[in-house]
């Protein structure tokens, strides 16, 4: 069992080994110059580039393996339930998830701070992409591309701390550390148990044998975030507990996660273009996040959308029972979840396009079940 108290004082805790990476780089004035580098260092099995500062080095050779505990068969059997049920669980991240997130008030005020990380698009695509990295065949082996999205991901956040520190405009006495180890496992617990809670909610039929293999995979990833695997519940059982008595009971309004909840309504919206779909994005988010959630962020209601959204969670559950004998269920289902998933990657921004690069395999298995274009059809590739 987590004791709560030592979770708490998490908040004051950052992550020392990329820390200190960002520290000395700031110091010598090389930030800019790692991060031309690190852009093109993708692959688990990739040399580390040669022209990298020692310090960043070390670091990459230390982050670079998982727990001794992780155990890929486990690991194995959540990316086969992900190749059935990926583009469901990227529904859900979509609508529910990133609401959540901005349901908690500090880490709605670090995004806001910080520039870049404010930017709906930006955030959506890249959660996006460490998820299909996560998710992708052998992601912590050699074959995979998950270990440097890992590692780029802490001198992120170590960056973010950093310069929130420093800026005068963050009180670490007062709000602890941003990006805290606090944060790190209530986004997790977010994106793991929260989501699989989510799919539930609109009829998605998870096995609890499912939700604790896809939670252990987040539970090995949160160890190699640098999160103390102390921190991390056991099982999903106890994670769901956490969730609730760590996550939960910590939502609450604010106006910055009013305004980027609505900058993501906006975002969304341009998925379904014309008056005709008016309200139906919040109404999905409402159908998928708790109601005092979305009355925090001031989701919309829309009582015609809300009856669809009611509808359409019938439907699934009634096409998730036929499933396993019905091809055709089969298809709407995932049909369902790789439109708004192939929507978002195009049309993120006015002019823009955000590219999700979907790992080989999963596209593979997707494009063999028509739940994604062939490699060349679409901009996710």
């Amino acid at each position: 069992m987590i004791d709560a108290a030592a979770v708490d004082e998490l908040k004051f805790l950052g992550d020392p080994l990329a820390d200190a990476v960002v520290a000395d780089l700031v110091a010598t004035g090389r930030v800019g110059a790692v991060n031309a580098v690190l852009e093109h260092f993708r692959a688990n099995d990739q040399p580390i580039p040669a022209d990298l500062p020692e310090v960043v080095r070390e670091f990459l050779v230390a982050t670079d393996d998982p727990p001794p505990w992780a155990d890929l068969d486990r690991i194995a059997r959540a990316y086969d339930f992900f190749v059935d049920d990926g583009v469901h669980v990227a529904s859900v991240l979509t609508f529910g998830a990133m609401v959540n997130c901005y349901a908690q008030p500090r880490a709605s005020r670090v995004l806001t701070l910080t520039h870049g990380l404010n930017q709906p698009h930006r955030r959506l695509s890249e959660t996006s992409q460490f998820v299909m990295n996560m998710m992708g065949c052998d992601a912590f082996g050699r074959g995979g591309a998950f270990v440097p999205t890992i590692q780029k991901t802490r001198l992120i956040h170590a960056a973010v701390r950093h310069f929130l520190t420093t800026s005068g405009r963050w009180d670490v006495e007062a709000d602890g550390v941003p990006v805290c180890q606090q944060d790190m496992v209530g986004a997790l617990l977010i994106f793991s148990v929260q989501v699989l809670e989510g799919m539930r909610r609109i009829g998605i039929s998870v096995t609890e044998q499912e939700a604790a293999d896809y939670y252990y995979v987040w539970r090995v990833t949160g160890a190699m975030l640098g999160i103390p695997v102390g921190a991390l519940p056991e099982s999903v059982d106890e994670a769901r507990e956490l969730s609730a008595t760590l996550v939960e009971v910590a939502y609450g309004p604010s106006p910055e996660g009013v305004s980027l909840t609505r900058d993501l309504l906006a975002l969304y919206e341009k998925l379904f273009p014309g008056k005709l779909f008016d309200g139906i994005v919040a109404a999905m988010i409402r159908q998928v996040v708790a109601p005092e959630v979305a009355d925090w962020m001031e989701v919309p209601r829309s009582r015609a959308w809300a009856g669809v959204a009611r509808a359409g969670t019938r439907l699934v559950r009634a096409l998730e029972r036929s499933e396993d004998n019905s091809a055709l269920a089969t298809r709407i289902l995932d049909k369902a979840g790789a439109l708004l998933l192939g929507g978002s990657v195009r049309t993120l921004t006015d002019g823009q396009s955000t590219t999700l690069h979907i790992p080989a395999d999963l596209r593979e298995r997707w494009t063999e079940a028509g739940v994604c274009p062939a490699p060349g059809r679409g901009d996710a590739t």
